[in-house]
């Protein structure tokens, strides 16, 4: 009998596989070289670890299903901070055999929106992941949607946790109120006291507004003098721009400029830099992963962003409303928080060293190594 390489008895066991299966496997890899190793684990993997289809025809080992088409209706359909949510979806419809459509509104006009997902109820749409952006306006259209047998999800935006604004099955995103009094916690942290700007590109809106509420209440619950006032700066990147660079020029005392969405972060770093305000002492930060954001923040002009991991919430929308389809209703939509997570000067180089589809910085698909300790939480 042909000696067996210990190398590769080592490498048998460490499959895991049946005890018929590794003794058919090692008879069989009395080996002449590595080369005959190798096939050898191959095909008993193969045969034994079916993983990349079921018999019936569907990834992994789910059944085959049909193309279920998930529409997502969105407030800015060409912003810049949703590139990677679209990404997120992509992968997922990829990965399940399904496909989506991004519909709704560019500049967060509720109306617009109702009337897309009323177009995608109409059009049988298989699930819905709505950015609930309206306290009232998507009441109808959701149980309109429930009514019909079509699961609906809403992401990125939602009302409060005792008035969600809808019937969705789940919310799927960041907890707004949250993540905007870590803000006002954070703001406190950079000033003594003095004047501070908030930016909201739309007041009122869901995704948005608790941000701003609960900023206000983190600074009034720090008990600093800090007077800080909300600003409305637009839902359209150019007239973020031109609305933050008029209030700087205006406001030549404002100790703190921030914001809580992601075109306006940015303007806050342009106009930042433009007339050198951290050099008179201008603490400023926002929310979200833009290019642009990233480059101010690593340069210093903003002291932080607000990372909400924009890909998971087209990623597991598409994820949830799959399941919920596949099981017949029996594996229902969890509510997911997408998390918050601050990025500084001394965070922020694997965000621009690294480009990817999960900021997106790049639509290629790629495996990211890490290296280095997870930071603690």
């Amino acid at each position: 009998m042909e000696r067996i390489d210990p190398a590769v008895e080592e490498a048998v066991d460490d499959l895991g596989l049946s005890e018929p299966t590794r003794r058919r496997l090692l008879s069989g890899a009395g080996l002449v070289s590595a080369t005959a190793a190798a096939s050898a684990l191959l095909a008993a993997c193969s045969s034994d670890n079916k993983s990349s289809s079921s018999p019936t025809g569907g990834p992994g080992h789910f059944p085959k299903t049909p193309n279920w088409k998930f529409v997502f209706v969105n407030h800015v359909t060409t912003n810049p901070f949703f590139t990677p949510t679209q990404y997120g979806a992509q992968d997922a419809c990829a990965l399940l055999g399904c496909s989506f459509q991004w519909t709704g509104s560019q500049n967060s006009a509720v109306p617009e929106m109702v009337s897309a997902t009323n177009a995608a109820i109409s059009g049988k749409a298989d699930g819905l992941a709505v950015a609930v952006v309206d306290k009232t306006a998507f009441r109808q259209p959701v149980d309109k949607a429930l009514d019909a047998g079509i699961p609906v999800v809403s992401y990125n935006a939602d009302g409060a946790k005792d008035d969600p604004g809808t019937n969705r099955l789940a919310y799927i995103g960041q907890d707004l109120y949250t993540s905007g009094y870590q803000l006002g916690t954070k703001i406190a942290a950079l000033m003594t006291g003095g004047d501070a700007v908030g930016f909201i590109a739309t007041p009122g809106s869901l995704n948005i507004q608790p941000r701003i509420d609960g900023a206000r209440d983190a600074i009034k619950a720090s008990g600093k003098p800090i007077k800080f006032t909300s600003v409305a700066s637009g839902a359209e990147l150019p007239k973020e721009l031109s609305t933050v660079d008029a209030y700087a020029q205006g406001h030549q005392n404002v100790k703190g400029m921030f914001a809580v969405d992601a075109g306006s972060t940015e303007s806050i770093g342009k106009v930042m830099q433009k007339y050198r305000l951290k050099g008179r002492g201008v603490a400023a930060g926002g929310f979200d992963l833009t290019p642009g954001t990233l480059g101010a923040v690593k340069s210093g002009d903003l002291d932080f962003t607000i990372d909400q991991q924009p890909y998971l919430q087209g990623f597991l929308p598409v994820l949830a409303l799959w399941f919920y389809k596949l099981s017949g209703g029996l594996v229902f939509p969890p509510v997911t928080n997408t998390g918050l997570t601050f990025v500084s000067k001394q965070t922020v180089g694997p965000y621009l060293t690294t480009k990817t589809r999960y900021e997106g910085s790049s639509p290629a698909q790629q495996l990211v190594p890490r290296s280095g300790a997870i930071a603690h939480v």
